[in-house]
């Protein structure tokens, strides 16, 4: 006679539905203020932050979660639905937390002994600024562009060309926020709320336990480590990016059809025939990147990594971020003049989409590169 299995519970979600829930309504209240300061409200971050995603990839032995790839793209995908720009936000503060805890372990530990949920914006690529060495540590002066969330943040994470020019390194510092000033910079056509302001860092002490490489991002924290711990940060590095832009591209497809669909009867023969295109082609984009994406983070938290996984992973998800910018700039151009007006929720997803999908990381040429390269490499 077999032996009962034992139910063993399955752990709780890392970022449970109803305090995604509770993000998404909070940024629902804020989506004018948003609009206007150019920033997230309070209410919006203590929301993304009581949700766990600036946990959501800290190392388990300092409070974290060391969550999946999986969850935070289902997460903010349903965030973007609502406000692309707190979705952005919240799922960079998880991004940025990967990267952090590739620090020295000191370092690790002055971020997060006191709380996992500590805030960090970071400007790394491409490397500006400059740095000297000096006795155990670096001095750093200059000025950083777009660090998306930094009015909020804790910690930055910046970076700079170190050592000769023959063998140049590119190095990350952490920094509090004693040591930067924001700069009021953000003026864009989208993604409006993510205050990606430039910084300035006039001169700052950065000691050695809080600086790393991004070659030290490539390499697993050990053999013990959490997946998400143990892949290269390229691995799903434009998924961070690209959820937001499906989340976004679901969301105006589902205003769409609430403006635009009651509307079909009374449009002439060859408008309507556009609308209905549209909205066929569209919805087919949407849900084709939708699957593509689910792939990219099935295979960061599971398959065996190689070179040509992660160039597919980058080209499968700036794929995903193209096919949503032409689904959505198609369903714009097929709904009429009435979502030309400012208050028109199509017209603001259509802008958050446009940008968010032209950010560097998710450039369909340079992905293609890449996996080009890996092709002919394997």
């Amino acid at each position: 006679m077999k032996a009962p299995v034992a139910n063993i519970a399955a752990p709780p979600p890392a970022l449970p539905a109803d305090a995604i829930g509770r993000v998404v309504d909070a940024a629902r209240r804020d989506l004018a203020g948003v609009e206007d300061r150019r920033r997230l409200g309070p209410e919006a971050v203590a929301a993304v932050v009581a949700a766990g995603f600036p946990r959501h990839f800290v190392p388990r032995e300092l409070g974290g979660t060391a969550g999946t790839f999986a969850e935070l793209l289902g997460a903010s995908a349903e965030i973007a639905r609502t406000c692309p720009s707190t979705a952005w936000c919240a799922i960079l503060f998880a991004a940025h937390g990967r990267l952090a805890a590739y620090l020295p372990e000191e370092g690790r530990k002055e971020l997060w002994g006191a709380s996992p949920d500590v805030l960090i914006a970071t400007s790394i690529m491409p490397p500006q600024g400059e740095a000297v060495r000096d006795g155990d540590g670096w001095r750093i002066r200059g000025r950083w562009d777009t660090a998306s969330g930094v009015d909020h943040a804790d910690w930055l994470l910046l970076a700079t060309r170190t050592g000769p020019a023959d063998r140049p390194e590119h190095r990350i510092f952490a920094v509090p926020r004693s040591d930067w000033t924001v700069l009021d910079t953000w003026r864009s056509l989208g993604m409006r709320g993510t205050g990606s302001n430039a910084v300035e860092v006039a001169g700052a002490f950065v000691p050695d336990r809080l600086s790393c490489t991004l070659a030290d991002l490539q390499r697993p924290l050990g053999v013990d480590a959490a997946r998400c711990h143990r892949v290269p940060v390229h691995l799903a590095g434009a998924l961070m990016f690209a959820a937001p832009v499906l989340g976004a591209a679901e969301g105006a497809f589902d205003a769409w059809r609430s403006a635009v669909t009651p509307r079909l009867p009374a449009l002439s023969p060859a408008r309507r025939a556009e609308a209905e295109l549209a909205l066929g082609e569209g919805s087919a984009r949407i849900a084709a990147a939708r699957l593509l994406l689910e792939r990219v983070a099935e295979r960061a938290d599971r398959a065996e990594v190689t070179p040509l996984l992660v160039a597919e992973n980058r080209r499968d998800a700036a794929m995903a971020a193209a096919w949503c910018a032409e689904a959505v700039d198609r369903l714009f151009r097929a709904a009429g003049s009435q979502v030309q007006r400012e208050d028109s929720p199509i017209q603001r997803y259509w802008r958050d989409v446009t940008t968010a999908a032209s950010h560097g990381v998710l450039g369909p040429a340079a992905a293609a590169a890449d996996y080009a390269a890996a092709v002919l490499d394997g």
